[in-house]
């Protein structure tokens, strides 16, 4: 009798064992979910001065003769000193979180 009840308890105690495991793998998302969570909402890379610079040079075929970093309103910005082909002077600001020069 001692036996039986020994092997039932066992047999309870691996019975509620699996279904924990169970319910844990399920309430975990696969992997491959948590992958495509970060492709939908992907944060823009923050833009490094070297990076501003060879944009901007290429955009505007010119060289970059004095780049600066600015923070305006918690935002970084790049201002770029350049210099053209006809010797032409000007500046342009590259912001770093998304790229855009204006």
């Amino acid at each position: 009798m001692k036996a039986v009840r020994t092997s039932q308890t066992a047999a309870v105690a691996l019975a509620l064992l699996a279904g924990g495991l169970a319910a844990r793998a399920f309430d975990a998302p696969p992997s491959g979910a948590r992958a495509a969570v970060h492709r939908e909402s992907p944060q823009r890379p923050r833009l490094s001065i070297d990076q501003a610079v060879r944009m901007a040079q290429h955009r505007f075929r010119a060289r970059v003769v004095r780049a600066e970093t600015e923070t305006q309103g918690g935002r970084t910005i790049y201002v770029l000193r350049m210099l053209d082909g006809a010797g032409r002077v000007f500046a342009v600001r590259v912001d770093a979180s998304d790229g855009v020069i204006t």
